[in-house]
């Protein structure tokens, strides 16, 4: 499988998605332009996230942290988070339990 094989659909205002669902997780591979930010949210899922590529400015639990290449941070079940593209970017999440609402 190769990620450009993947439909990418935008799942929010310039964030472009490439998922994949297995029984027990959901990864995406996420394209975000610059200046695209993601309102504060929850949810039940575990979430891992990585910067392949860009800067993401990244709060959570209210502790902003800038993401450049190579950033990974684990993101509890049900803690707040929220963030903003500095810069183009591209970003991996995997998220456990499957997120079925992203597609």
């Amino acid at each position: 499988m190769n990620i450009k094989d993947l439909k990418s659909n935008e799942i929010m205002p310039g964030f472009r998605g490439r998922i994949i669902h297995g029984s027990d997780f959901t990864w995406v591979y996420w394209e975000i332009d610059k200046g695209s930010s993601l309102s504060e949210h929850n949810h039940v899922n575990e979430q891992l996230m990585h910067v392949i590529e860009g800067e993401f400015e990244f709060t959570i639990d209210g502790k902003k942290n800038l993401c450049k290449k190579g950033s990974t941070f684990l993101i509890p079940s049900n803690v707040p988070h929220s963030g903003r593209a500095i810069s183009d970017c591209i970003l991996m999440d995997v998220f456990s339990p499957r997120r079925d609402d992203l597609g």
